[in-house]
C-alpha cells in the first residue's frame, strides 16, 4: 500500500470523526472525538505531504487537549460536589479575576444582568437592603436566570474588592458542558430566594407593629 493510499485512509477517518464531533451535544465526548480526529488528520498531512493540513491540525491538538482536561476537571468537580459543597469551589476556576475600588457601583436596580460575581476580598453592599456581603459571597446569579434578566437590587463596593466574574455566556457554556450544573445553580438560587423572602417577611412584620409609643 502506497503512502498516498495510507494518507487517504487516515484522511477519511479523520474527516469522518470531525463531522461526528460537530453532531455531538455532550462537550466532553465531543472534545475527545475532535482530538482523535486531529490526530488522524495530522497523519494524513504527513503521508500526503500536505504541510498546511499537518500544521493546522498539529496546532489544534494541544488546544483540544487543554479544553478536554478543563471540561473533564469541571465534570468531575460537579459530580463529586455534595449538597453542601460551596458552588464557588468548582465554579471559581472558570471565572475571571478583577479588582474594584471602594465606592464603585457594579450595577444598579433595573440594569440588564450580564454577570455573576464571587467576592474574594473586601465587602459589597446591596444598596436597597443596606446589606453588606462578606468575602465568600456569590451575588448576581438570580438576574442571569430571571425571565427578563433585570437586576432587582443595586450593588456597590464598600471597600476595595477582589472579584471573580462569570458572564451570562460563560454560565450558558458551562451548563452546556455539563447539565448537572443546573442542579447546583438551582439550589443556590432557591437558597437566595428563601433568604430574601424571610428578610421581606421580617421587615413586613416589624413595620406592621410600627414604632412603639413612649410610656
Amino acid at each position: 500500500m502506497t503512502d498516498i493510499n495510507i494518507a487517504y485512509i487516515y484522511g477519511f477517518i479523520g474527516a469522518g470523526l470531525m463531522v461526528t464531533s460537530y453532531l455531538m451535544k455532550s462537550m466532553l465526548p465531543l472534545r475527545v472525538v475532535a482530538l482523535v480526529a486531529c490526530l488522524f488528520l495530522v497523519l494524513y498531512g504527513y503521508f500526503a505531504a500536505a504541510m498546511p493540513t499537518l500544521l493546522l491540525y498539529g496546532a489544534l491538538i494541544p488546544i483540544n487537549i487543554k479544553k478536554t482536561l478543563q471540561i473533564h476537571k469541571l465534570v468531575k468537580a460537579i459530580e463529586n460536589a455534595k449538597s453542601d459543597t460551596p458552588i464557588s469551589e468548582w465554579l471559581l476556576p472558570n471565572m475571571t479575576r478583577r479588582t474594584a475600588k471602594a465606592g464603585t457601583r457594579l450595577w444598579k436596580k433595573g440594569d440588564v444582568a450580564k454577570e455573576m460575581l464571587y467576592l474574594e476580598s473586601g465587602s459589597l453592599r446591596l444598596v436597597e437592603y443596606d446589606e453588606v456581603l462578606a468575602p465568600g459571597s456569590l451575588v448576581g446569579e438570580i438576574g442571569l436566570f430571571a425571565p427578563d434578566n433585570i437586576r432587582t437590587l443595586s450593588l456597590e463596593c464598600v471597600t476595595d474588592c477582589t472579584l471573580f466574574s462569570l458572564s451570562a455566556e460563560g454560565m450558558a457554556r458551562l451548563y452546556y458542558q455539563n447539565p448537572k450544573l443546573g442542579f447546583h445553580v438551582m439550589r443556590l438560587i432557591v437558597a437566595r430566594l428563601m433568604h430574601d423572602t424571610e428578610k421581606a417577611r421580617r421587615e413586613a412584620t416589624a413595620s406592621s407593629f410600627g414604632p412603639l409609643d413612649p410610656a
